[in-house]
């Protein structure tokens, strides 16, 4: 018969894994909140973007709204 001696864990073991995950846990809540920093960050530069880029579609059309007036008018002013 063969026997397989399999050690049983410990306290000192357990604990040494137990500070183990409490150091996983904090490092990861530290990665979580860098993140979510981050997202808030890509947020408001997404907005600023949104922002400026409708700004320069209405400028267009108040641009291309004033040339067809402005020719309009100069046209009938004309005749």
């Amino acid at each position: 018969m063969t026997t397989t001696s399999k050690k049983e864990p410990t306290l000192v073991d357990v604990i040494e894994k137990l500070d183990k995950l409490s150091t996983d846990v904090d490092k990861l809540s530290t990665d979580v909140d860098k993140l979510s920093r981050d997202s808030e960050k890509f947020n408001d530069r997404f907005s600023n973007y949104q922002q400026a880029t409708q700004w320069v579609v209405q400028l267009a059309f108040t641009l291309i709204a004033s040339a067809t007036i402005t020719v309009i008018i100069t046209s009938v002013l004309r005749k």
